[in-house]
C-alpha cells in the first residue's frame, strides 16, 4: 500500500487589506481571496493572464521565505517588491512546516543556465591558471591546490552533465529541475511549461510524480492543458471571483484547446 501524500502547505488566508494602494492590492481575484486549501500534492493555478495566479504565487513564496531558482532569494529580487508587500498579509498554515524546495519562474530559468555555465567556465579558468599562479610549488602542492576546483566540477557535472546551456531548453530546463529536487520539499512552478515541447511536459509530469512520492508538494501556475491533466491535481480558476475549484473537462483552456485540435480551420478561416 502507497503512503498517503504529503501536504506540507495546508491553507492561506489573506488578512486584511489596503485600500487605494494599486497593484497587487487591486487585482479582483486577491481583492476577494479569503482562505485558500491545499488538500492535494499537486494543485494548479489557472486563469488568463493578468488574473492574478502568479501574482499570488510569488507572494506565497515570500512568505515561506522560500529559494528562488535563477535569481537573488526572494528577499532581494527587486522583481518581487510587490509581491513581498502582498505576502505581508497572507498567513500561511502548515500541517509540516518545511524549509526544503524552491520558487522557479520559467523566465528566471535561462539566466541560471547562463550563471552555472559562467561558474564552470571560470573553475576551468582557474584550474589551468594554477601553475603560473603557484610560481616555484612543488608537483604535490599543486595537486593538492587543484583538488577543491576539480571537486566543484564534479559536482557541477555530475548535476548538469556538460551544462545546462550545452542542451535544448526543454531538455536543460528538466535536469535544472530534477537536480534541484529534495524530498520533503514544496515546490512552487510559475509556468513551466514555456520552455518544454509537448513530449517534455509529459516528462514533467512524470517527474513531479516521482517528487510526490517522495513527499513533494507542488503548487503551479499554469496555461497547460497537459500539465492541468496531472491525476489527482486541484485546480484553481482565477477568473472566477472569488477563487474557486474547478472540473478539468470544465477548463476553458481545455474545452478552447479541444475544440481547436477538432476544427482548427472553424477559428482560422476569419483571420
Amino acid at each position: 500500500m502507497s503512503a498517503a501524500p504529503t501536504i506540507h502547505l495546508r491553507d492561506l488566508t489573506v488578512r486584511p487589506l489596503p485600500d487605494g494602494v494599486g497593484y497587487p492590492f487591486d487585482v479582483p481575484a486577491v481583492r476577494t481571496l479569503g482562505t485558500l486549501t491545499f488538500d492535494a500534492p499537486v494543485t494548479c493555478f489557472v486563469g488568463e493572464n493578468g488574473s492574478g495566479k502568479s501574482t499570488l504565487l510569488e507572494a506565497i513564496a515570500c512568505a515561506a521565505g522560500m529559494i528562488a531558482v535563477g535569481s537573488a532569494g526572494v528577499g532581494e529580487d527587486g522583481t518581487l517588491g510587490p509581491a513581498r508587500a502582498l505576502a505581508k498579509h497572507l498567513k500561511l498554515v502548515w500541517n509540516a512546516r518545511t524549509h526544503r524546495g524552491f520558487f522557479l519562474r520559467a523566465e528566471d530559468f535561462f539566466g541560471y543556465a547562463k550563471r552555472m555555465s559562467a561558474i564552470r567556465q571560470e573553475l576551468l579558468d582557474d584550474l589551468d591558471g594554477l601553475d603560473t599562479s603557484l610560481p616555484g610549488a612543488s608537483d604535490y602542492a599543486k595537486s593538492l591546490a587543484r583538488v577543491p576546483y576539480r571537486r566543484e566540477l564534479a559536482d557541477l557535472e555530475r548535476r548538469y552533465g556538460e551544462g545546462l546551456d550545452h542542451r535544448s531548453h526543454g531538455e536543460s530546463f528538466l535536469t535544472l529541475f530534477q537536480s534541484r529536487f529534495v524530498p520533503d520539499g514544496l515546490y512552487l512552478l510559475d509556468e513551466p511549461e514555456a520552455p518544454l515541447s509537448p513530449v517534455r511536459q509529459l516528462a514533467l509530469i512524470s517527474a513531479i510524480k516521482a517528487m510526490v512520492e517522495q513527499r513533494g508538494q507542488f503548487i503551479v501556475a499554469t496555461h497547460s492543458p497537459i500539465l492541468l491533466a496531472y491525476p489527482g491535481a486541484v485546480i484553481l480558476d482565477f477568473d472566477q471571483l472569488p477563487i474557486a475549484r474547478v472540473a478539468y473537462d470544465d477548463l476553458a483552456h481545455v474545452t478552447l484547446t479541444r475544440d481547436f485540435l477538432s476544427n482548427p480551420e472553424s477559428f482560422l478561416k476569419h483571420l
